[in-house]
């Protein structure tokens, strides 16, 4: 542990070599890494027609609220320009373009960047979607920007990460497994290998943190706390259709996806309860009195959200997106 005077450039500062000595597995070479054109048919070929009209087939066994839950994290993976807008104006985070968390933040988006090339394609090719009301979406969700609640504060942006990377997998899994179940075996490969990077990121996010409370542990719970009271929102919370009001579009998207079990409340309660348990928050120690409090919190919290997830109805009501005609 280090002084509790540290600033957060400091402790990252201290955490730089470790970051470099493990960034090989934390991040995938280009080399390695999959592309999107891996999963999609080769328009060079003979066969490109034929394969085409395979995937709008098999895209047709897609029912609506799948179709939309897919729609909706396309756009979220395609507002990639904001996130990495977001991650550079935290302090002490990136602005170096040679450190170890530059070359992190660059390498995160640069995997990332694959998602939506990928989901766009396919949508694009499953015939299903109005790709001009989904362009705008996307436009809107980059142009309109977020408050995600971490201010210019790195601990409460890795435990905002932490959290919605692991949501990502979660929804990204099921929806591929929903579309194995309909037939549609190739969106089922393409939702399972982008939940592949979602997980790792996860749980490099989660590393940062742990590495964290070992040495600033009162700063790191207080943040923890702090994100936790005001709830994590997702990225996409203010997604919009044209001349729908900011906010309605994504409330129907959560319903779906609640409709669908691809992300329930309850899982926004798993994936708390998992970071509790990962980062040992029962057993932290050298905490001020202000953040042993903030533990209270913290600690208690899953219970209560238990309670009020148990108490929501699944929502009946289907929407009908602009996104599909």
């Amino acid at each position: 542990m280090i002084a509790t005077t540290t600033s957060r450039g400091e402790v990252l500062q201290h955490l730089e070599p470790f970051l470099r000595e493990n960034m090989g597995t934390f991040l995938k070479s280009v080399e390695d890494s999959w592309q999107p054109a891996d999963y999609l048919p080769d328009p060079r070929l003979d066969t490109f027609y034929d394969e085409v009209k395979l995937l709008r087939e098999r895209a047709q066994g897609l029912s609506y609220d799948l179709l939309a839950v897919l729609i909706g994290d396309t756009i979220t993976e395609e507002a990639l320009p904001n996130y990495e807008a977001w991650f550079h104006q935290l302090d002490d985070l990136g602005r170096d373009h040679n450190s170890g968390w530059g070359q992190w933040i660059r390498g995160w988006t640069a995997e990332e960047n694959r998602h939506g090339d990928l989901l766009n394609r396919y949508l694009y090719l499953s015939g299903r979607v109005n790709m001009r009301e989904f362009e705008v979406s996307t436009q809107y969700l980059i142009a309109d920007g977020f408050d995600l609640g971490t201010a210019h504060d790195p601990y409460r942006a890795f435990v905002y990460t932490s959290y919605q990377e692991t949501a990502t997998n979660l929804s990204h899994r099921r929806v591929g497994q929903l579309a194995r179940k309909v037939g549609d075996d190739g969106l089922s490969k393409i939702c399972g290998m982008i939940a592949g990077d979602e997980n790792r990121h996860a749980r490099v996010y989660k590393t940062f943190v742990e590495k964290i409370f070992e040495v600033d542990p009162s700063e790191m719970m207080l943040a923890f706390e702090d994100m936790m009271r005001k709830k994590i929102v997702m990225p996409a919370h203010y997604m919009r259709e044209m001349g729908i009001e900011m906010g309605k579009t994504f409330g129907h998207f959560t319903d779906a996806a609640q409709r669908l079990g691809v992300y329930t409340s309850q899982d926004y309660t798993d994936i708390l309860e998992t970071l509790i348990a990962d980062w040992k928050v029962a057993d932290v120690t050298g905490l001020t009195g202000p953040a042993e409090k903030a533990r209270d919190y913290v600690m208690a919290l899953p219970n209560r959200l238990r309670r009020v997830a148990d108490r929501m109805s699944v929502p009946k009501l289907e929407y009908r997106f602009k996104w599909i005609d």
